[in-house]
Formats: C-alpha cells, structure tokens, sequence
C-alpha cells in the first residue's frame, strides 16, 4: 500500500455514455451503435462546451463538441473485455474484476421454475413475464394491474427481473421485499444481473415511473478496487444506485437521488469530505429516462444540463480530481431500447500539464486501478493496467 496522491477522487458515470467503435459490437446486435454521437447527428448538435474542453469531441464524432481539449485534463476510451453489455458488468469491470461469462438473459420471459416459486411466495400471479419497455409495458398493463393487484414482470436484453407496481396498490416496503424474494430465487444458473424494483403511480393513460426505484444485484464474486479502498482506510461515498449494484460491498456510504440533477447536488455536497475518499456517483437518467426510451432529444438535452455543471464539480474538486465515464451504450436512435455494446468515454479533469492523451483502453478496468493507485490502494490481482503515471499529477495530499 502506498500513500495517496490525490485528496479525493469523483467519479461519476454517465450512465449508457458509449462512445460507439466496440470491436465486437456486431456479435451483439450493436453494429453501428454509438451513443453519444448517434445522439448529436439526431437533433442537430449537442452545445457541451466543459465536455469539449475535457476532450470527448477526441472519442467520436459529435456534432457541435469540437475535437479539442484544454490544458489540465486527460481524455481516452476504455473497451470492455467482459461478456455482457449490462449496468452490473459494466460496473465491476470498471472497478477491476472481469467476468468471462455474461449473466443469463430471457428474450421468451422467465421459465416456470423461476415464475412459480416467486408467484407462490408473494401469494399473486404475476402479469407480464416477457422482455418489453418499462414504459409500454406499464401503459399496457397498468390499468389490469389496478384491477387485480398482479404485479407486472419484465425482463429486457438485459440480465433484469423487473417488478412494476402502482404505489396506491403496492406499497414501497412490499414491493422491495417482493424483489427480495425474487433476488433469493434467482440463483444458480437462473442468476440473473439485478432484480429491479420499479415503483409508479397516476393513472391509465398517464403513468409516470417514480424515483424510488431499487436495485438488487449480485455480490461481486471476486474482490474489487471498493474492497481495496476499504482495506486501505479510504471511505468510498456512493451517490445514486452504486451501493445496490455491488450490493453495499465496500461502501461507506450511500445516497440516492431522484434526478441527475440531484445526483450531481449529492455529489457536491460529498466534496468537503477530508481525504484521502472517492465519490462514487451513478447518472442514471441518461440510461432510463432517454436511452431506453429511444429518446435522443432528451438525451441531448440531458448532456447539455450536466455539460453546466462540470465547473461546479471542478471547482469544489479541491486538491482532487474529476473522472466522467459510462458503463455502457444505450444509443436512443436505433429501432432497439436495450443497452448497446460499446466503448466508454474516459474524461479527468484537475490534472496539471497535459492534455494528456490515454488512448484506447483495453479494459474499463484500467480506470478503477488508476483510481485505487491515486488514492494509494493495494490494485495487485485486479484485472486493469493503471495509467496514473500518464496523468501528470504532482502529489498533492494537503
């Protein structure tokens, strides 16, 4: 272990920011996916000057971002080498542990041995039980719902198992130890990714999700550089749904939010933390609200949103430095609604000199070993190849 050279690190991942280009794309449906550009040519350019300046018009081609970057950041792309192009994979990868096998997926829905067992734990048949939108499949099936109190099971390219619920049928506490029991269920060779709880309210015709959603993952199977950071005395601050996804391993402590803006507020307010700490946050209206959706005028605007706050997030840094990135692709102009497979972006600004040039990454994890090196963790035996030393940082340690 050695001393930290950074007093704190935020990282906050965008979620679904892909940056197209993945070598094996095709092999996943995904050729010609790229989220973040495909985005830009949609509504006519993407006004994200602080993201210019951090050097993302250098990972692909986005109209109105300019392939340009300031003195003080560094840019690259990071490749996932794990099988699978989901929130959970992503994730872990990036925080040093590759998994060669992908987590179970169910284009026909779940099988009876799996459908069975939830429906007489929970004492009601379910609705649903096929891949579909969030959205639709709420719209379509809300209304019967009401009537009977059948929750609504979904899945989607993802490795998901999704229970809808209107809040006026189903209360939150019920709901969430519904999918405790459906997390205690899928095991084996039925272990899926996460089980999402996906709480809504309003009525037919006027649906809205709401933003208590909850997510049950699996535990990582192998440690992580969170796990190293907690050996090494260094609190990791997770903000949105970082805790659920490694399922609270390593954490010091969590928040959720109920907007990206929201997020980004819990962030900052994470910053006057004394370090050594990392800020762990998740954006995940990029992915749900926009991607899924197939929304790209929303997605637009939601970059451009977050683009305002980087100088917020840069000047709070202190003695620190700011990482953006994602775990994955969800490109919303493409006829599917499911994630994408493609490379990520990978933009650090509060550096010094520079810009710094990262490349092409061969792993997300690449990025969490830089992390654990910079906050002075123990990374040996994590899948990644540190870049810290391309940085150019100075230690800095107050």
């Amino acid at each position: 272990m050695s001393e930290a050279v950074v007093e704190r690190v935020v990282l906050i991942v965008c979620d679904s920011w892909g940056v197209g280009d993945a070598p094996d794309a095709a092999a996943y449906g995904d050729g010609g996916s790229d989220t973040l550009g495909n985005t830009a040519r949609a509504v006519g350019g993407i006004a994200a000057p602080n993201l210019a300046r951090l050097g993302l018009g250098h990972l692909t081609e986005i109209a109105g971002v300019p392939p340009a970057a300031a003195p003080g950041t560094a840019h690259g792309r990071a490749t996932e080498r794990s099988a699978g192009k989901d929130t959970t994979t992503g994730h872990w990868e990036m925080m040093g542990l590759v998994l060669d096998r992908p987590f179970p997926l169910y284009p026909t829905g779940f099988p009876a041995e799996v459908i069975e067992p939830f429906e007489r734990a929970i004492g009601r048949r379910v609705l649903g039980n096929r891949p579909a939108s969030g959205t639709e499949i709420i719209e379509e099936l809300g209304a019967t719902h009401l009537a009977t109190g059948r929750p609504i099971v979904y899945t989607s390219g993802d490795s998901v198992f999704q229970v809808a619920a209107h809040v006026d049928v189903v209360d939150l506490p019920t709901l969430y130890t519904w999918c405790e029991i459906a997390r205690g269920l899928l095991v084996g060779e039925h272990a899926v990714g996460r089980v999402i709880a996906r709480p809504f309210e309003g009525r037919p015709g006027a649906f809205v999700r709401r933003p208590e959603r909850r997510d049950l993952s699996l535990p990582p199977p192998g440690p992580t550089v969170l796990d190293r950071l907690e050996d090494a005395g260094v609190p990791v601050l997770a903000v949105g749904k970082i805790a659920d996804v490694f399922a609270g391993r390593g954490i010091a402590e969590s928040r959720y939010s109920n907007s990206d803006e929201h997020g980004v507020e819990l962030t900052l307010e994470r910053l006057d933390r004394p370090g050594p700490v990392l800020v762990f946050t998740n954006l995940v209206d990029f992915d749900s609200k926009y991607g899924h959706r197939n929304d790209p005028q929303g997605y637009a605007r939601a970059v451009e949103a977050f683009d305002r706050r980087i100088p917020e997030l840069l000047d709070a840094l202190g003695a620190g430095v700011l990482v953006i990135t994602g775990d994955h692709g969800c490109d919303p102009t493409t006829p599917s609604t499911d994630h994408s497979r493609e490379r990520t972006p990978i933009l650090i600004g509060g550096l010094d000199g520079g810009p710094h040039e990262l490349g092409t990454r061969s792993s997300f994890a690449d990025l969490g070993v830089t992390i654990g090196t910079l906050l002075g963790a123990r990374v040996d035996g994590l899948a990644g190849t540190s870049f810290a030393d391309s940085l150019g940082i100075a230690r800095r340690r107050r």
